[in-house]
């Protein structure tokens, strides 16, 4: 039994991966996502869940049909508590024997054989707790998506110099190029616009920290499962496509890049906690503000 597959509750037929998406108005960009699972999973038994953080939108009839047409599950939310929440609010429900779960944007499409690819880099490396593939930009560019666990350096430094400096050294340590032609290898964090992550892992942090509402719970997520003594790889054999199709501008941006800021600042705080370092903390915090502002400036202007 490959693709999709609409198990019932409390049953695993065979299914090895949970494919879960967390959707928000997203029904410009759900049905190419959902359209290419089957290919992208050829040969691997999966069932999918669309998490539905905007239940009240106009929209849902049709997030609904697409799921429907796709043999996955349509899971509404009670609000939109984050992207952390959602995924978690699924996981929680799953029937017990899915040994794997993908978590995904759905402004993604898989390539055919991705999810494929996926879990055999996991069934190769049992001490691999989560897998990402290679994401591919509509413009052809491999998007920086294993990153080094950031450090209060390069924090600092992306935080003051990165608006206006975009070239500068913590930047380039914090955005590290993958290349044309990236390689397997481990990182710190895999992005959470699309991954492969062991149930059990999932289960043993605890999902996402949803202390995050916006950015950085893929970051987090990565360095605890780092802690637990698992790796976190990249595996380019395994691509998709990023379509940007909920990117944002404007004032919009601007808030959002505020988000991540403070989300930011909650993931250094707690990674460098203690007294001795609140200076660091400080002027992480400040570089972090400035940056905001001058950002929201420049959308307003």
């Amino acid at each position: 039994m490959t693709g999709p597959q609409s198990a019932e509750p409390g049953t695993t037929p065979g299914i090895r991966v949970a494919v879960v998406t967390v959707s928000y108005d997203s029904a410009a960009v759900l049905e190419p996502f959902l359209a290419s699972i089957p290919a992208a999973a050829s040969g691997t038994a999966v069932a999918v869940y669309v998490a539905d953080n905007k239940p009240d939108s106009p929209a849902r009839p049709a997030i609904e049909r697409m799921t429907a047409e796709a043999g996955a599950h349509y899971v509404p939310m009670t609000g939109n508590l984050g992207y952390g929440h959602a995924v978690n609010a699924v996981v929680d429900t799953l029937p017990a024997g899915i040994p794997f779960v993908l978590v995904s944007n759905p402004d993604v499409v898989l390539h055919p054989g991705a999810v494929d690819a996926l879990v055999a880099t996991m069934d190769e490396l049992p001490d691999a707790g989560a897998v990402g593939p290679k994401i591919v930009e509509t413009d052809g560019s491999v998007y920086p998506s294993a990153r080094p666990v950031p450090s209060l350096r390069n924090g600092i430094g992306h935080a003051i110099f990165g608006t206006f400096w975009p070239g500068n050294p913590w930047t380039r340590a914090y955005r590290p190029p993958l290349g044309e032609h990236p390689v397997r290898r481990d990182a710190g964090w895999l992005s959470g616009s699309c991954f492969l992550i062991r149930r059990e892992v999932f289960d043993a942090l605890d999902g996402f920290d949803t202390g995050y509402f916006m950015y950085f719970e893929d970051v987090d997520l990565g360095y605890r499962l780092g802690r637990l003594g698992r790796r976190n790889v990249y595996e380019p054999n395994a691509v998709v496509l990023h379509t940007g199709a909920h990117s944002t501008t404007g004032d919009s941006a601007a808030r959002m890049l505020e988000a991540h800021h403070d989300s930011a600042k909650r993931f250094l705080a707690r990674k460098y906690s203690g007294p001795l370092r609140w200076p660091v903390r400080t002027a992480l915090s400040l570089g972090l503000t400035v940056r905001s502002a001058l950002v929201r400036r420049k959308a307003t202007r």
